[in-house]
């Protein structure tokens, strides 16, 4: 689907979410409370979730939830603003973690997972959810708005085996970038792998990731929890240096650029390049197809930076819940009653399991630990660790910018053109800033106020 089209939808889903007064066909009546579940799970995660929903429905007979799969996140998004406009949202719609900021902006169409589980008389503590997951769909006073659920963050991945045929010790992997850098060097010498370093996610990793880590704003106002005339950072003398540093190491040979998005994710686990930047949920496509001795760890950083490292963020999704005209409140509190289970340390810890996805609570992540997941299974601990692993601060506990998808796109743009040579990073860097904030402004101007 077009990226206009897109937008189109989505200007015309929250312009409109406060006022739709529709009137929803008359529902059947059923023995059990049903609640629609809307979500972009295919596959392996697909069928994950279908035996949680499962495992739900059987664990007490008065809620039945349907779990309805509709296509990758953006069409997900899409099918969401045209049911919500015709008055027949779903009841929980699964939605990525760049469309918080247009989510919460659509105040008319959402319930907050605060209000509706006060309402519903249900208990719920927001302390056991990890911080860097919690704060990240919460809003600036820490109200939950959405139910974390498939969460995930970026690590290093290095290929043990091309490390000793550098002569490198294959135990002992890069922490600093000016490691990864000599790293990478020295396995393009020794011709231990085609590709010394890469990475999946660029704008994910090496930009929301790295501020995070480097304590440095992505945006201004708190990376736009504090209000939407935030602006981006992103120009900044880190930042900079950064993109610089992997210009340079394209020109030497020590990095292969992957693509956007998960494109660079292919090239790790085939053998092709023995490092790689990536979101740790790449766990289970490793164990599927490396045919060599791998590990995983802390994403690097600047050790001259002041403060650096903090706690990384999350990617992933959240479970938002969707308002319609006179939906019952026995339907919201049957969604209180499956959020509440699967946020029990038994079903976070077995979502974490089966799935490669960090836990969403603390709790979660015990059981997990209790019962020798860790010590079986060494580094599966790696992403839970990495998010934790400092208290997040005002740079480091995510990013709530409009229209962020596009911003995306945008750097990436500019740190390609930077990559083959037309423009310094400086000035990519700065183009980016200059184009994604006009993005900011057009969503500010549109939904500030509503």
């Amino acid at each position: 689907m077009g990226k206009r089209l897109l937008a189109g939808l989505v200007a015309v889903f929250l312009l409109t979410a406060g006022t739709m007064l529709v009137t929803p066909n008359a529902a059947g009546q059923a023995q059990r409370v049903r609640v629609e579940f809307w979500h972009a799970f295919r596959g392996a995660l697909g069928e994950v979730l279908e035996k949680t929903v499962a495992d739900f429905n059987a664990s007490q007979g008065r809620y039945q939830v349907n779990p309805i799969f509709k296509g990758s996140y953006p069409e997900t998004m899409v099918a969401a603003i045209a049911a919500f406009r015709a008055g027949r949202a779903p009841h929980i719609v699964q939605m990525f973690e760049v469309g918080t900021a247009t989510m919460m902006a659509a105040k008319g169409a959402i319930k907050p997972v605060h209000e509706m589980m006060r309402e519903a008389g249900v208990s719920f503590d927001p302390s056991i959810y990890l911080p860097a997951v919690r704060g990240y769909y919460s809003t600036a006073e820490g109200r939950m708005v959405a139910m974390p659920f498939n969460s995930s963050t970026p690590v290093l991945w290095w290929n043990k085996d091309a490390f000793r045929r550098a002569g490198l010790n294959p135990d002992n992997p890069p922490k600093t970038w000016p490691e990864v850098r000599a790293a990478a060097q020295r396995i393009r010498a020794a011709n231990a792998a085609p590709c010394g370093f890469t990475t999946a996610w660029p704008t994910w990793v090496q930009f929301e990731n790295f501020s995070a880590i480097h304590d440095v704003p992505f945006a201004s106002k708190a990376n736009g929890f504090e209000g939407m005339d935030a602006e981006l950072q992103v120009n900044s003398p880190l930042h900079v240096r950064h993109l610089a540093m992997m210009a340079d190491m394209i020109k030497e040979g020590s990095f292969k650029y992957g693509g956007r998005d998960a494109a660079g994710d292919a090239l790790f686990p085939s053998g092709e390049c023995a490092i790689i930047t990536a979101s740790s949920a790449l766990r289970a496509r490793v164990v599927r197809e490396a045919k060599f001795a791998w590990a995983a760890t802390y994403l690097p950083y600047y050790d001259d930076a002041k403060g650096a490292p903090k706690n990384s963020i999350i990617g992933g999704a959240a479970l938002w819940v969707m308002t319609a005209p006179q939906r019952p409140v026995e339907e919201y509190r049957a969604v209180a009653e499956f959020f509440r289970f699967i946020s029990a340390p038994q079903a976070s810890a077995r979502w974490h399991i089966d799935t490669g996805y960090v836990p969403i609570t603390f709790t979660g992540m015990q059981v997990a630990e209790t019962a020798g997941y860790y010590r079986q299974n060494p580094g599966t601990d790696i992403g839970i660790k990495s998010l934790t692993r400092t208290i997040p601060t005002r740079n480091s506990k995510g990013l709530r910018l409009g229209n962020l998808p596009e911003i995306r796109v945008i750097i990436e743009e500019e740190m390609e053109k930077a990559f083959q040579g037309q423009q310094t990073a400086k000035q990519a860097l700065d183009s980016a800033v200059r184009r994604g904030n006009a993005v900011l402004r057009r969503f500010q101007q549109q939904y500030a106020g509503q």
